[in-house]
Order: structure tokens, then C-alpha cells, then sequence
């Protein structure tokens, strides 16, 4: 879930603060630079005025700059820029519509993560629909959080801060560290800290229906954007007419049920991300240790075997770091490589086999060009001014114990990645805590994999429940997100409902089309970010 993690091999170290995926936020350059907005002279016309986009990735993007007041209360107030970019219908019959995609976080780039995905949209759908989506408010390209005045001093800052803690003396850096940057954030810009919340993004998408000439919105969210869409459904919800909610975040748990108490338990651990990191573990080590060494490097020829090695190998990592690879870099590398399970799966296979060997698995290149802003604070940005969290830094050494007792290694990393909020200066001037059940004008489709290891299982059942009017599909399979680990049975049921209204029978399962360390595994293009 929120970011914003990076896969192994797809970019650099994970933000500690990442979610689902969350995607890391890239400075594109299909899209005009950041603004921090003005004072308009009259009422804010939200338009799109499209051409062509110019960054590499983007080839064949349309890239658009509109603007949304600040605050949407206070139309004639400050104003924000938002970076918009679709890719036309291929095949359209008639005029074509438009179907708008979040592609998670918090922190998730539109810009970035819909050339990234466009291509496993179900076909039908490419070629009927404009797909649009936009870097949110305080992301990217849009007007944006950003607590450092160039991208080699937040890069630089970064460097510094491990995934997670080991240690009472690293436990003090780590907490010093985010103080700081707490601090730095409410220098730069401490309105827009305030109104980034997904109830002023869920409000902006209405914005971008209507500048897109749509009555009602159809879109399809991943991992925190099935927050977005469910808000989106409860302040609009006679504006829907279809939404896939996939990946899915509890709303309830992210809201801690609306109550004003400080909660026990931060978000991650109330939406036990960890839990669904470590059954996915669970599932990886079993189905490699079930497969010749040839389809996973890192089998031991039995699943007890394989679980076997991967716990030396942490211990082996706890005690001595294989040259810049720590244990808490390889269990957060671990945690992101189980979102994608092709090629991601077998890329972390090949990472621990190396790592057992007492080799440092090779790290990507670095992408040509000026290095871009790395943006970790902005999921930050949201998930800490309106997901409540503990408000005293030492209480994250008790949910670590928590988290890794019931979790494993990979709970370290959700247990502290909630710790920034303890110091994060804002708090969300307009947020959404329910309720959740108003009726929508159309039922909403909700997708959940079974073992996914940021939004579990449990996330979509919970959505499904609180919403008014859904329909539950599960995908029998693993990974996060269906959309980015692909099921052609889930692509029929998403192409039924977006062209006709068709829901899946209760009760209906899919599956994957290619399990993990199967004989001939499917190629895979070049590597991207995950959400």
C-alpha cells in the first residue's frame, strides 16, 4: 500500500512510508514543472487542453496542465496545478468515453504509473475508452510536497535512513531523522500539508469527469486508489456509474472507525499489511522449494527446506551485511519483490540465492539523465495528516514486537514504516472518515488476489462489506493488485462490467493465468515500478 515502494531491480531503495505499492513518485518530463499555484481572479475553471506529451516513457501519452482550487471550500483561494495524461481509444466505436485510473500510494504518480500499466488494461477496453489519470494533488507533477530544495539533497537525506531500525541506536536515528524531516516539510509549505488528504483528491477527480465531458465517472483504482475510489463513491455517489476497486484498502482501518482516540495500533498494522506480507512469504518460499532450482534459484528442493534457508539467511544478514545489503534492505527488497509475481518472484529468488552465497546481488544502473526528485515525502503527505497513528515514537518498538511476532522478518518493515507520522506537522484539513455505505447510482465491482502482500485478502472483503452496493471477485493468485499480475478471467469480468453493467455471479472466483515458478513462465517487458 502508501508508494511507495520500488520492486528490486525497478529503482532504488524502498520509502519507508510506502504503502502498496505504492509507486515512487518520478519527475517526468511529459508534464510541466511543479508549481506551488496562485490566487485566481475568479472562480477556478478546471479544462483540459491536450498535446502530445514529450517524455520518452510517454510516447504516445497525451499530457495536459489544469488547475483546482487549494481548497474546495475556498474556490477564489490559493490554487493547485494538476498533471493529467490519457491515452486515446485505439479502436473507439462512435465518441469515445473516458475511463480514469489511479494507480496507488499514497504517492502515486498517474504520469508514471499509467504508461507503466496501460498495456495490461484488458484489450476492449484500450481500444473503447480514453484512459486518463493524473498525478494527485502534492505528487509528481502536480503541485507537489517537496522538503528539500533539489533531488541530490533529498536523495542525499535518504541515503542516510534505512528501511527500518535494528537496534536501540539505529531506533534513535531513525526517529531524530524523521523529526527533521517533519520539520522541513512544515517550512516549505505548510497549506498544502493541509489539504492533501484523499477527500481533496477524490474532489479534484470530480473535476476531471466533468473537464472530460463525463456525466459519471468510470474508473478503476489499485491499492490506495480503492481509498480514492471508495471516497469518491460516498461524497458523489449518484456520479457513479462503474469503479474497480482492486487491491483494496480497508476504509474503516485507515480511518481506525472515525473515532478521535489516538489509536493503539498504526495503519499498517490495523490493515495487517503485515500479515498479508508474510502468508505471501509463505507462499513464495513453499511454491520455490516445490521447484527445481531452475525455475527458482533459491530452492532447497522441499518447501520446510527452502523456509529453512531463508531464515539463516536473515539470521546470517542480522549478524553481518553482505556489502551494502543489510538485513533490513533484504527484507525490505523481499516485501516488494513478492508485489509482482512476473518477473518479480524469480528476480527475488535469484537476489536471496546470491545473497546466500555471500554475494551482493548486482543493483540497477542508475537512469541516464539529472537524477529525479525521489518524492518519499509525499505519500507521507497524506498517509500522516489523515490516517491515525500513535502520536509517541517510542510506542513503534512495541508494534515492531508485535508485528514480527505474529509477521516474521517482513514485519519490521510495517511496523516502523507508520513511525514518520509521529512527527509529521500537519493534519488533514478536509478528510473523509465515513460513512462508507451511501448508495451508488451503479453497484461497485471489488477485486482482491487471495495472497497479496500489501492490501490482503481480508482488505477486500472488508470493502466489499462497508460499501453500499458491490460485488466481490476473487482472484485465486498472489501478488498485488490483479491489474498488475494478470488473470484473463478477471479481464472478462472487468470488460463485462465496464461495456454492459455485468457483475460476476456470487461468489465468483478467477485465476491467474501463470502461477509462480511454472515451466516456461511468461516474459516479462522492462522492469517497472510497482505501486
Amino acid at each position: 500500500m502508501p508508494a511507495v515502494a520500488t520492486r528490486r531491480r525497478h529503482r532504488g531503495a524502498v520509502c519507508a512510508a510506502a504503502l502498496l505499492l505504492s509507486t515512487a513518485v518520478l519527475s517526468g518530463s511529459g508534464a510541466a514543472q511543479p508549481s506551488r499555484g496562485g490566487s485566481p481572479v475568479g472562480d477556478v475553471s478546471t479544462v483540459l487542453r491536450w498535446k502530445p506529451c514529450t517524455g520518452e516513457a510517454q510516447r504516445g501519452f497525451e499530457c495536459a496542465t489544469t488547475t483546482v482550487p487549494l481548497d474546495h471550500t475556498r474556490p477564489r483561494w490559493r490554487t493547485v496545478d494538476l498533471a493529467v495524461i490519457r491515452h486515446r481509444a485505439t479502436a473507439p466505436r462512435g465518441p469515445a468515453r473516458s475511463l480514469f485510473f489511479n494507480p496507488g500510494g499514497p504517492g502515486g504518480a498517474g504520469t508514471v504509473g499509467l504508461p507503466e500499466l496501460y498495456e495490461k488494461f484488458p484489450a476492449p477496453l484500450r481500444e473503447r475508452f480514453d484512459i486518463i489519470s493524473w498525478d494527485p494533488r502534492g505528487v509528481g507533477q502536480s503541485t507537489p510536497v517537496r522538503c528539500f530544495g533539489t533531488a541530490e539533497e533529498a536523495t542525499a537525506w535518504h541515503s542516510r535512513v534505512p528501511a527500518f531500525p535494528v537496534g536501540e541506536e539505529q531506533r534513535k536515528a531513525f526517529t531524530a531523522a524523521y523529526a527533521d524531516l517533519g520539520r522541513r516539510c512544515e517550512r516549505h509549505d505548510p497549506e498544502l500539508l493541509r489539504h492533501i488528504s484523499t477527500a481533496d483528491v477524490a474532489r479534484d477527480l470530480d473535476r476531471l469527469r466533468r473537464a472530460a465531458g463525463e456525466e459519471h465517472l468510470r474508473y478503476w483504482g489499485i491499492s490506495y486508489g480503492t481509498l480514492l475510489g471508495a471516497t469518491y463513491a460516498n461524497l458523489f455517489p449518484s456520479r457513479v456509474d462503474r469503479l474497480v476497486l482492486d487491491g483494496n484498502v480497508d476504509p474503516r482501518a485507515w480511518m481506525n472507525g472515525g473515532s478521535a482516540e489516538e489509536p493503539e495500533l498504526s495503519t499498517f498494522l490495523r490493515l495487517e499489511s503485515d500479515r498479508g506480507s508474510a502468508e505471501t512469504l509463505r507462499q513464495f518460499l513453499d511454491l520455490c522449494g516445490g521447484a527445481p532450482a531452475g525455475r527458482c534459484a533459491f530452492s532447497a528442493g522441499r518447501p520446510a527446506a527452502t523456509r529453512a534457508k531463508f531464515t539463516e539467511l536473515m539470521r546470517r544478514l542480522r549478524a553481518r551485511p553482505v556489502g551494502s545489503w543489510t538485513y533490513a534492505k533484504a527484507v525490505s527488497e523481499v516485501r516488494g519483490g513478492l508485489y509482482t509475481v512476473h518477473p518479480g518472484w524469480t528476480q527475488t529468488a535469484e537476489a536471496l540465492q546470491t545473497l546466500w552465497e555471500g554475494r551482493a546481488p548486482q543493483e540497477p544502473p542508475a537512469p541516464p539523465g539529472a537524477p529525479a526528485y525521489p518524492g518519499f515525502e509525499q505519500s507521507l503527505g497524506v498517509l500522516c495528516a489523515e490516517s491515525p497513528h500513535p502520536g509517541d515514537p517510542g510506542r513503534y518498538a512495541v508494534l515492531d514486537t508485535l508485528s514480527t511476532a505474529r509477521s516474521g522478518d517482513l514485519g519490521h518493515w510495517w511496523a516502523w514504516a507508520n513511525e514518520p507520522c509521529a512527527a509529521w506537522p500537519a493534519t488533514a484539513a478536509a478528510r473523509h472518515a465515513g460513512p462508507w455505505d451511501r448508495p451508488t447510482a451503479h453497484p461497485v465491482l471489488v477485486v482482491n488476489p487471495t495472497y497479496d502482500p500489501a492490501t490482503p485478502y481480508g482488505g477486500g472483503r472488508a470493502m466489499a462489506r462497508e460499501l453500499a452496493n458491490t460485488r466481490l471477485l476473487t482472484l485465486k493468485g498472489y501478488g498485488h493488485t490483479a491489474l498488475d499480475n494478470p488473470s484473463s478471467c478477471v479481464s472478462r469480468h472487468a470488460v463485462r462490467y465496464f461495456l454492459g453493467g455485468a457483475l460476476p455471479p456470487v461468489g465468483a472466483t478467477c485465476e491467474q493465468d501463470a502461477p509462480p515458478f511454472a515451466p516456461g513462465p511468461p516474459a516479462d517487458g522492462p522492469p517497472r515500478l510497482s505501486r
